[in-house]
């Protein structure tokens, strides 16, 4: 890896910030591509003076993609959205864009090509962005057929967007949403609302994320394999919830939203410039984002993977009543 030229698209990203001072403690050079070159300058610092370098270029421009990948001996495509905005469609994204990179790369004669698509990439789902993920996965094995493949699970670190999110609405609202729970059923002389928690997830760790990828990258024998990326273990929506409001010290309502709700809601809360959600997240919220068990995981990457329970304490504490050195109590 030393003294290797690693082209990251996307590198400026929760994912891409962590890849590339990954990379650059391995003595790697890193070419950083993005649309805004001015948004890399505060990752400069995370290695040598000249060893991280930004360019500009969108993966939507085939001929900025070209000059990116120019004498590069590995390129990395992180560029993902959750939403379309504008020209920036699903399509463009993950379809068109993925595809200019892997063409791009062959035909530089780049040596090794890792693409992170999603764990909830299927050809088969009705939601735009899954379908638009396995897209382009196809469009990366046919102009690259040795690239790399890695599927990520929800992704969690410091500024992640997912714990960071409902541990944010744990400090504004006194309920918190729980997506995917079955119709009310009687138990035991009981109602139960939750049945067994709702949508299923297997967060993986965000610095495990970037270490699969470097290893991708040196590893010859990634070539050409698909990877999914889970953590050590599956929680339901519900023991999510119960883990934010946990570390945040916060009581909170857990009220099962059915998906019908969720998408009447969707429908408005899309409309913000920053949505909250989308009805083309409620339908991948429709579906267990875990690893299949079909295709080779952090394990075979030699990576043991690193849990929620010892990381998020050290970051959402700043949602914490009273202040982040707040004691958290029993929620």
């Amino acid at each position: 890896m030393r003294g290797k030229l690693v082209t990251v698209f996307g590198g400026t990203g929760f994912v891409g910030r962590h890849l590339v001072q990954r990379l650059a403690t391995a003595g790697a050079r890193v070419r950083v591509a993005v649309r805004h070159p001015k948004d890399a300058a505060p990752m400069q610092p995370m290695g040598d003076v000249g060893q991280i370098a930004a360019v500009r270029a969108s993966v939507t421009h085939e001929g900025s993609v070209k000059a990116a990948v120019a004498g590069a001996d590995a390129v990395v495509n992180l560029v993902g959205i959750l939403y379309e905005s504008g020209r920036m469609t699903f399509d463009a994204a993950h379809r068109q864009g993925a595809g200019n990179v892997a063409r791009a790369a062959k035909e530089a004669g780049v040596g090794r090509l890792v693409h992170m698509s999603a764990l909830g990439a299927d050809p088969e789902s009705r939601s735009k962005y899954a379908t638009s993920k396995a897209a382009g996965e196809e469009a990366v094995r046919a102009a690259f057929p040795q690239a790399a493949i890695v599927r990520p699970s929800v992704v969690f670190g410091p500024e992640d967007g997912f714990f960071n999110l409902f541990a944010w609405m744990a400090s504004l609202s006194p309920v918190l949403p729980v997506f995917g729970c079955p119709r009310p059923s009687f138990h035991d002389g009981r109602i139960d609302i939750y049945g067994d928690g709702g949508v299923k997830f297997q967060p993986v760790h965000v610095g495990d994320v970037a270490a699969a990828i470097v290893k991708c990258i040196e590893d010859p024998a990634c070539a050409g394999k698909t990877f999914e990326l889970g953590g050590p273990a599956v929680y339901s929506f519900k023991e999510i919830m119960e883990m934010i409001c946990r570390e945040t010290g916060r009581k909170r309502l857990l009220m099962p939203v059915p998906y019908a709700l969720a998408t009447m809601k969707a429908v408005f809360l899309q409309l913000l410039p920053k949505p909250l959600l989308t009805t083309d997240q409620v339908e991948m919220l429709k579906t267990d984002n875990v690893v299949s068990g079909d295709l080779p995981t952090l394990a075979d990457l030699g990576i043991e993977p690193t849990g929620p329970e010892g990381i998020i304490p050290t970051y959402l504490d700043r949602y914490r009543a009273g202040g982040r050195f707040t004691r958290p109590r029993p929620a």
